[in-house]
């Protein structure tokens, strides 16, 4: 390897439930298409192959789905971080890999927190956050959509050692909840609005943690889309829209990490 910056990309697109060979060449244009672009490394939807659908995502073959996905990486010579589920012992879990452009599944974490009732009646959380993988000079942090809403997931990621967080993710369009106090109704449109995780919660985890992050959703009828790349100093190095399919592709600079680290000592205070 050159000493070139390393490229992580993010894929947006629609999914349609079940139907896993269409999603799965969904992906294979997509990665392409962000591999086309530069891309060593790139992070794609939650539950991409199967469509985001807790209740029939579970009856699809995770091995076999991960068989194809390894397959992509190869034929694309890219690493791929993609989510499927993982079954042990009769317990499903939503599961996220780290796919070498060698086809080795160098990670395989669970999802650590549940989101709704539906991932709650078919899934099992993981239980722990899992440890960062090394790849290419660079220390990799995954989690699972609602895993990066929790300050505790970031911050684990960036004691053990974290330079970026892969975060597949699948934001739902949320339901107005209802009437509400004079007082809440002027302010619906931030309380209510989903997208906040991509346009406000993921730069703050960024800047708090001194670490890029990479966070892949779905877009199409309910999801919120807004797909983005984070740096460490809390700005977005790159924002999709919220109903365009398309990929971004961001270099993970050494020198801004070190220095956004420098400048922002949270970790290395919180720790004294």
């Amino acid at each position: 390897m050159s000493d070139r910056d390393i490229h992580v990309g993010i894929v947006q697109a629609q999914a349609h439930r079940g139907d896993v060979g269409r999603n799965l060449d969904t992906l294979r244009r997509m990665v392409g298409l962000a591999a086309d672009r530069g891309a060593d490394i790139v992070v794609t939807p939650e539950l991409f192959s199967t469509g985001y659908d807790p209740a029939g995502a579970w009856t699809h073959d995770g091995e076999e789905v991960r068989l194809a996905l390894r397959g992509i990486a190869t034929q694309l010579s890219v690493a791929l971080v993609a989510s499927t589920v993982d079954t042990i012992s009769e317990q499903h879990f939503i599961s996220a890999s780290f796919f070498t452009p060698e086809g080795d599944e160098l990670n395989r974490v669970h999802k650590r927190h549940l989101y709704g009732e539906d991932e709650r009646r078919h899934f099992t959380p993981g239980d722990d956050y899992a440890t960062p993988v090394k790849w290419r000079g660079l220390t990799w942090g995954i989690g699972i959509c609602y895993d990066v809403e929790f300050p505790e997931f970031g911050r684990s990621q960036a004691f053990r050692g974290a330079d970026a967080l892969l975060v597949p993710t699948a934001v739902p369009v949320l339901v107005d909840p209802g009437p509400r106090p004079q007082a809440a109704r002027r302010m619906e449109s931030h309380v209510y609005d989903a997208s906040v995780t991509s346009t406000l919660q993921v730069p703050v985890r960024a800047l708090e943690n001194g670490v890029y992050i990479a966070y892949a959703n779905h877009t199409g009828a309910g999801f919120t889309g807004q797909s983005c790349i984070a740096s460490p100093s809390g700005q977005h190095a790159a924002l999709l829209g919220p109903s365009e399919e398309d990929v971004a592709v961001v270099p993970i600079d050494k020198a801004l990490l070190s220095h956004s680290r420098r400048l922002n000592t949270y970790m290395r205070d919180l720790a004294r």
